[in-house]
């Protein structure tokens, strides 16, 4: 079932998985705001029913990066061009990231688990939205690249706390600075790509890991995403009692002596 199909996304859901698409190919599925803003309205739009989403690209490139139309005067029809953003105020500019920002922060949250199917390029901002998700099944061909720094830029759409936290400060800062491709054997071998597959098998690997995520209790996933994702902000004691709650939810629900 198509719940949207517009400005580049296409937004389907069948039971417990959803799959967000970038529909295009021709560009390489390069980004603007109208996209951004159809990714936000996306994650808006999920059945409280969806369990795992899937985010891929059409085509031969899973996203080029940012569509450079939108540093030219003219910007992109009906928007303002970034030149134009640049010369307000600085509240307005810092409004207008944080509402791009909106498109990759939802692929985090708690009630669902999300899987980057990454084939091709993935650069600048399709780098950064691969980083939005939970997991990276990617192709062989794989080159990731974060190529804000070289043009006089930095990364914004969110990327830079996932890459830190995937590679590590040095590498982070390596790869960010220098711009440099990560190819698919190093993505897996530092932490970018949970697993590397051939091209034509891409769509299989991914269907299987979701199978995999729902075999699990909706709410011991959830319970167990919410601890992961907090342990690097807590000491080892409030981890140990974060734990301790978790579970004791658990067996509670398990026991019929929830609220």
């Amino acid at each position: 079932m198509a719940l949207l199909d517009k400005d580049g996304v296409r937004l389907t859901v069948e039971d417990t998985v959803a799959t967000v698409t970038l529909t295009n190919p021709a560009k390489r599925n390069a980004q603007s705001p109208a996209l951004w803003r159809a990714l936000t309205e996306a994650g808006r739009l999920l059945p409280g029913t969806v369990r795992v989403v899937v985010l891929s690209g059409e085509g031969k490139s899973f996203s080029a990066g940012l569509d450079r139309q939108g540093f030219t005067p003219e910007g992109f029809e009906g928007e303002p061009s970034f030149l134009d953003l640049a010369r307000g105020s600085d509240e307005r500019l810092d409004a207008t990231i944080a509402e791009y920002q909106e498109a990759f922060t939802w692929w985090r949250r708690n009630d669902i688990i999300t899987i980057a199917a990454v084939q091709g390029h993935a650069v600048g901002a399709g780098f950064q939205l691969a980083l939005a998700c939970d997991l990276r099944v990617v192709a062989d061909d794989v080159q990731f690249a974060m190529r804000e720094t070289s043009l006089g830029l930095v990364p914004d759409l969110t990327g830079t706390h996932p890459l830190v936290s995937l590679v590590g400060y040095a590498r982070a800062l390596e790869i960010c600075a220098t711009g440099r491709f990560v190819q698919a054997e190093e993505a897996e071998r530092i932490g970018l790509a949970n697993l590397v597959v051939p091209g034509e098998e891409l769509g299989a690997a991914v269907q299987d890991l979701a199978a995999a995520l729902l075999a699990a209790p909706r709410d011991a996933v959830i319970e167990t995403k919410n601890l992961l994702r907090g342990a690097v902000a807590r000491s080892y004691e409030d981890q140990r009692a974060a734990e301790r709650a978790a579970q004791a939810r658990r067996l509670r629900d398990l026991a019929g002596l929830s609220d």
